[in-house]
């Protein structure tokens, strides 16, 4: 049996897998939750911070340092309330520094 392998992209594959469909919509949901945030978060802190996993109703962000970290701590309860305002139901959000070697 001959049998040709050919690409597809990830968008193909994730809505033929159940797994990856929701892995995507989570992916989706995660970005989204960061825009709604666009207007609480100071524009030089912006760069440093991509949405990350979600779990059931805890949301972590990836900050590429503990400086952005700890401004981003003292935002969390205004940042909570917005999002819950604007119907996620979340009750906590994580923070993680990104660690990036170089090399």
């Amino acid at each position: 049996m001959n049998r040709r392998q050919h690409a597809i992209t990830v968008l193909q594959a994730s809505q033929d897998s159940p797994t990856l469909a929701r892995l995507a919509e989570l992916s989706r949901d995660s970005v989204a939750r960061l825009n709604a945030l666009d207007g609480l978060i100071p524009t030089a802190l912006r760069p440093a911070i991509q949405a990350g996993p979600i779990d059931g109703d805890a949301w972590c962000l990836l900050l590429d340092n503990n400086a952005a970290a700890a401004k981003v701590r003292q935002l969390l309860p205004s940042l909570l309330a917005h999002l819950r305002v604007k119907g996620w139901e979340i009750n906590s959000i994580r923070l993680k520094v990104q660690i990036r070697q170089s090399g």
